[in-house]
């Protein structure tokens, strides 16, 4: 099974973990990333995530999401098929930078792109890859594993 986090899950456990959304995607990120360890998912990075994560002003969050990066079995570049496939997710309200997240992950075969932002998921409803929040991926792993055994 192929997972791509986008950026918004990779930085969820640096924000504000009082909230309490913000603690379980947190920890869900936390547990999804154990997965990958325990070679149960693997782990997709792209072009975009890594020039995303270059931008980050944080150099502690940006060393951070390099190490998860690190874990990624697979890495898509930006090619034309990929710059042509988010201009079309642009044009169902996708903003350019997730349109590209979006392009990457299906380029690669991701089974599910996993993000912390709602209205993205919202947008994502046509699309044959699953999009989710963090949390609703490990409570469906979860459901998976438990149907297998």
């Amino acid at each position: 099974m192929k997972v791509y986090l986008d950026t918004s899950a990779y930085n969820r456990p640096f924000d504000d973990q009082t909230q309490p959304k913000i603690f379980l995607e947190s920890q869900a990120v936390a547990i999804i990333l154990q997965m990958v360890e325990a070679e149960t998912v693997e782990l997709v990075s792209s072009w975009v995530l890594e020039y995303e994560n270059s931008r980050n002003p944080s150099l502690i969050k940006q060393a951070a999401m390099n190490r998860y990066l690190q874990m990624a079995e697979l890495r898509q570049e930006v090619d034309e098929v990929i710059r042509q496939r988010a201009e079309q997710l642009q044009h169902n309200g996708i903003k350019a930078i997730d349109a590209l997240h979006i392009a990457c992950a299906e380029a690669v075969g991701s089974d599910y792109f996993i993000t912390c932002d709602k209205r993205l998921i919202n947008r994502c409803s046509t699309l044959t890859m699953k999009v989710m929040n963090p949390v609703d991926f490990v409570l469906e792993a979860n459901d998976h594993d438990s149907s297998q055994a």
